[in-house]
């Protein structure tokens, strides 16, 4: 059995939150240790380019933008290993951790940043399209698809949102719902009805998105009251059932609204328990962007840090 390994700071999770919080962690001598999870980066792991990040006039491409994002982390001294989280004990200080390996940290002061996932409806092609037209986040995508026809599904607010945004640039955008009513609020519900480049495909479900081994081409649809299906032309898909913050490990211990996100103590990055923050898309239902990720992050390292010297004072 190996010996327990102890951290002034542990980062669980990485993505824009989590390597920035490393980041400053490590650039005040904190020695940070990131457990960075089975998809390092996060979510933009799965976007190809990313244009609305500053700092990047041509754009990035997602994966390309967390190897630079680590890389400046490390060279500061954030350790990273590509551990999953298992187990927490936030009971006492300090604080037990516990990865897939069965090795054991503590840790004075911790920093979640594992991050949401979008939901998707796990039909096929959708994986196999994610980032090649198959989307769930209309304001990092929807640039990338001017003058094309798209499809979004959902019912709430989150789908009249991202449907109303993507006809900034899309010349038509059909919203498929499996009920022939919505759920979203009454002034979303307007704004999307009224919007004449938005059309409703109502009691219709997506069974598959289609391909041509590169690129997103359209979708079969079933229509749930004749039960037909057809194949329509789309250029893109966007999922819009919402998001699952990646919280689990932490029900019953940390503060979380009805969906899962992490509550913390605004304007701070502080949760219910001292000396836990939290920063990214695991405690943000709103912007989920990377570069409010990235802010949080940096807020959550200062807030570590500040803490930290409080309990040595």
């Amino acid at each position: 059995m190996s010996e327990t390994r102890h951290h002034h700071i542990y980062i669980i999770g990485s993505g824009p939150a989590g390597y920035t919080a490393g980041l400053y962690a490590a650039r005040a001598n904190l020695e940070p240790y990131m457990a960075a999870g089975i998809q390092p980066g996060g979510q933009l792991t799965t976007t190809t380019d990313v244009e609305n990040y500053p700092g990047f006039p041509d754009g990035v491409m997602g994966p390309d933008m967390m190897i630079l994002f680590e890389k400046q982390a490390t060279k500061f001294g954030l350790t990273v290993e590509h551990k999953m989280v298992e187990k927490v004990d936030l009971s006492s200080r300090p604080f037990r951790i516990w990865e897939d390996d069965d090795t054991e940290h503590t840790a004075d002061a911790i920093i979640i940043a594992t991050g949401a996932s979008a939901k998707y409806l796990g039909i096929p092609g959708e994986q196999e399209y994610l980032g090649r037209g198959v989307s769930a986040c209309a304001t990092c995508d929807g640039f990338f698809f001017r003058d094309e026809e798209l499809v979004v599904v959902g019912g709430g607010d989150t789908a009249m949102e991202e449907a109303t945004f993507l006809t900034r640039f899309a010349s038509k955008v059909y919203v498929v719902h499996r009920r022939d009513e919505l759920r979203a609020s009454k002034i979303m519900q307007e704004r999307a009805l009224k919007n004449p480049k938005i059309e409703f495909l109502w009691s219709h479900e997506v069974r598959e998105v289609l391909g041509d081994g590169k690129a997103v081409t359209g979708v079969r649809l079933f229509d749930k009251k004749s039960g037909e299906e057809r194949e329509m032309a789309v250029a893109g898909y966007f999922s819009a059932i919402g998001h699952k913050p990646n919280t689990d490990l932490f029900t019953g211990v940390l503060d979380m609204d009805e969906v899962g996100y992490l509550q913390v103590q605004s304007p701070s990055t502080r949760t219910n328990i001292e000396g836990v923050f939290a920063a990214g898309d695991v405690a943000d239902p709103v912007y989920r962007q990377a570069v409010t990720a990235a802010g949080m992050g940096c807020a959550a390292a200062i807030d570590a840090e500040r803490w930290l010297e409080a309990q040595e004072g």
